[in-house]
C-alpha cells in the first residue's frame, strides 16, 4: 500500500486534491480545525505528502505547527504566495503549485489554464491532477516557480482590484479599461518586486495574465476578497514605503461613494 497523503484544510480545492489522491491509489488523511496537526502527526510519521490547503488568512500559523517530520514533505497552494511566505517559517524548498482551476460549491471544476508544480513532491501533485483530468505542466527551475507565482499574483490584483471600480468580466475589463488595468497592474509590480526582492519581467507577466484572462474570459474581476486585497496592498506599499497612486485613488473614490 502507498504511503498516506494528509491534507490540511478540506475546502473547495483542498478536496480536489484529496480526491485526485484517492482516485491515484494514495489513503488520504484529512485534519480539519477540530484536529490537532501534532497529534495527527504521532498517529502519521512518514506520509508521502502533506497538503496545506488552507486559506492564506491562516497560512503562517499552520506552517508554524507542522512538525520537524513533516516539513520536507510540505506542499502548498495557496493564493497570493511567494518565497518570502515559507521562508520566514524556516522552509527551504516545498512543493508549490500555482492552482489554475476554479472550484465552487455545487460546480465541477473550471480549468482557466494548467497549473504549474515545482518542487521535491512535484510528481505526486501532478499525478492526482492527472487522475482527475485537470491539465498541470512541471517547472524546471525555482526561477520559473517565482514568475508563475507572480503570474497568478498579478491576475488575482490587478483583476480583484481593477474590477472594485469597473465591475464585469476579465475579458471586458482587458478590452474596455486596458488603459486602466494597466495602471493597476503597474502598482501592482512594483509591489511585488518588493516583496519578492527580485527584479521581474513586467512585460512577460502582462503578457502571461492576459493568456489566462482568454482561458477563462467570463471570470467576474470582482470576488469577495477584493476589498481587503486592496486593503492588504495598500498596507504593503506603506510597509515598504512604495508610492501606488493607482491603488491610492480606487480606495478614495470608493471610501467617497
Amino acid at each position: 500500500m502507498k504511503k498516506p497523503i494528509v491534507v490540511v484544510g478540506i475546502g473547495e480545492i483542498g478536496s480536489v486534491f484529496a480526491r485526485g489522491f484517492l482516485r491515484s491509489g494514495y489513503p488520504v488523511y484529512p485534519v480539519t480545525r477540530d484536529l490537532d496537526i501534532k497529534s495527527v502527526s504521532d498517529q502519521l510519521p512518514d506520509p508521502e505528502l502533506v497538503l496545506i490547503a488552507v486559506g492564506e488568512a491562516d497560512l503562517q500559523d499552520v506552517l508554524a505547527q507542522i512538525p520537524e517530520q513533516w516539513r520536507t514533505k510540505v506542499a502548498l497552494i495557496q493564493n497570493e504566495l511567494l518565497p518570502a511566505d515559507w521562508e520566514r517559517q524556516g522552509y527551504i524548498e516545498p512543493t508549490v503549485v500555482s492552482v489554475w482551476f476554479e472550484k465552487k460549491k455545487g460546480q465541477d471544476v473550471k480549468v482557466v489554464v494548467p497549473s504549474p508544480v515545482y518542487g521535491p513532491q512535484a510528481e505526486r501533485l501532478l499525478e492526482a491532477l492527472q487522475a482527475l483530468d485537470i491539465p498541470g505542466v512541471l517547472l524546471a527551475d525555482k526561477a520559473q516557480l517565482l514568475f508563475e507565482l507572480v503570474r497568478k499574483n498579478y491576475y488575482i490584483l490587478t483583476s480583484n482590484i481593477a474590477g472594485l471600480k469597473v465591475g464585469g468580466s476579465v475579458s471586458e475589463c482587458w478590452q474596455k479599461h486596458q488603459e486602466f488595468a494597466r495602471s493597476v497592474a503597474g502598482d501592482i509590480y512594483q509591489l511585488q518586486s518588493w516583496l519578492s526582492g527580485e527584479k521581474l519581467d513586467h512585460d512577460a507577466l502582462i503578457d502571461a495574465m492576459v493568456v489566462a484572462f482568454e482561458g477563462d474570459p467570463e471570470h467576474q474581476c470582482m470576488g469577495r476578497s477584493a476589498p481587503a486585497r486592496l486593503e492588504r496592498a495598500l498596507n504593503t506599499a506603506a510597509q515598504a514605503g512604495i508610492e501606488v497612486p493607482v491603488l491610492q485613488a480606487i480606495k478614495d473614490s470608493l471610501a467617497a461613494t
